[in-house]
């Protein structure tokens, strides 16, 4: 069996079955990798085989995402904080005892909770456009943040169309020099998702929840200031919800954080997998394991 065939595996956490991509010796120093909105492990389908010859990858789906369990929203609580117990359950039910963190957009606040509270098991962090600092927040928030200022019925149904198919293609193709380089399954399979029964409301508290993450951001940043983990920050520069001053923030509170741009949108990994996988296996190197 070669060292980067995947393996499609499910295990139970927090009483969901958590979907999870598996590449690697398991052996080898482990990458967990946390998608983020509206996608899945699938983002990671070109990243991993670049990783997996050196290392040990590990890409769930979050609950309510791709192929884990999404019960519906009256059954489970849909926060943030909770994302982050399930993936605790996840990753203690491996027995992972260190790993390097990968993170992207929604996971990024959940992987953070997860180096808060596992910190001697965090051998670095890779943020691709995965946002810690308000300044990173584009004008594109505001319809949210209205949100999480007056929760109220008609707030929630303006953020409906945030789950349209439009929208969902629009933040894959969005500053992309060519958006013919954008594979279509991309953007349909997400929205494949996006349309089972119940998931609008799933979406929705998580949108509603994401005020959290923000509440948060000080905490994320006295860990970066105090704990100095390695940081590599790898950001496509035309992102049109995280913005470059969100990967520069990095740097104020560890000095010795790396921040690399890319010439692309918010998707950096469908134009520059390969680009990208080189700057981490440089990055993966250099860590204490």
């Amino acid at each position: 069996m070669k060292a980067n065939t995947v393996f499609y595996r499910t295990a139970k956490a927090n009483g969901l079955h958590i979907f999870y991509r598996e590449a690697g010796r398991p052996d080898a120093p482990t990458v967990l990798l946390l998608h983020g909105y509206p996608t899945s492990s699938f983002m990671f389908r070109n990243l991993i085989p670049v990783l997996s010859e050196q290392y040990h990858v590990i890409a769930p789906d979050l609950p309510g995402y791709g192929y884990s369990d999404a019960p519906d929203h009256t059954q489970f609580n849909y926060t943030f904080d909770n994302l982050a117990h399930t993936m605790q359950a996840f990753i203690d039910g491996l027995g992972l005892k260190r790993f390097a963190l990968y993170v992207f957009d929604y996971g990024a606040p959940v992987g953070y909770r997860l180096a808060l509270t596992n910190k001697e098991k965090i051998a670095g962090i890779i943020s691709q456009n995965g946002n810690a600092y308000e300044a990173g927040l584009s004008d594109a928030w505001t319809p949210m943040q209205t949100y999480w200022q007056h929760p109220t019925p008609a707030n929630r149904d303006a953020l409906r169309d945030f789950t349209a198919h439009t929208m969902t293609r629009f933040q894959y193709e969005h500053g992309v020099s060519d958006p013919l380089l954008i594979a279509p399954e991309t953007y349909t399979l997400d929205q494949h998702f996006l349309d089972r029964p119940g998931s609008l409301d799933i979406q929705l508290d998580l949108m509603l929840d994401y005020r959290s993450n923000v509440e948060r951001y000080p905490a994320f940043q006295e860990y970066f200031r105090t704990s100095q983990p390695p940081i590599l920050a790898v950001w496509g520069n035309k992102d049109p919800f995280f913005l470059p001053a969100g990967a520069e923030g990095y740097k104020k509170d560890n000095p010795q954080a790396t921040v690399k741009f890319y010439d692309t949108g918010h998707f950096a990994l469908e134009t520059h997998a390969e680009e990208i996988g080189q700057d981490m296996l440089a990055f993966l190197k250099g860590l204490v394991w």
